[in-house]
């Protein structure tokens, strides 16, 4: 039975516990802010190969190929395929 004190404060176990679950989500957000940084540097390349791709390309050879693998990687890295269509274009 966990040991319990009369004026409301937590154990020295039970403080140990709280601090260990802080330490382990502050890990947590710091990783998960470092991938978001990774993936998004990544983007901004595969954005621009994919503008080349489409755009700036000297060879007459189709890349439709490379520009569908470009954004099947972008829809596995961020879950939206669409994450490199430009979509600051007006119609009218």
């Amino acid at each position: 039975m966990p040991r319990t004190r009369f004026d409301g404060g937590m154990t020295k176990a039970e403080n140990r516990a709280a601090a260990k679950a802080y330490h382990q989500e502050q890990e947590r957000k710091r990783r998960e802010l470092a991938r978001a940084e990774v993936v998004k540097a990544d983007m901004v390349e595969l954005g621009r190969l994919r503008r080349y791709l489409m755009f700036g390309k000297k060879a007459d050879e189709p890349a439709h190929e490379l520009i569908d693998a470009i954004d099947d990687y972008a829809q596995k890295l961020t879950g939206d395929r669409t994450t490199l269509h430009t979509h600051n274009h007006r119609c009218g």
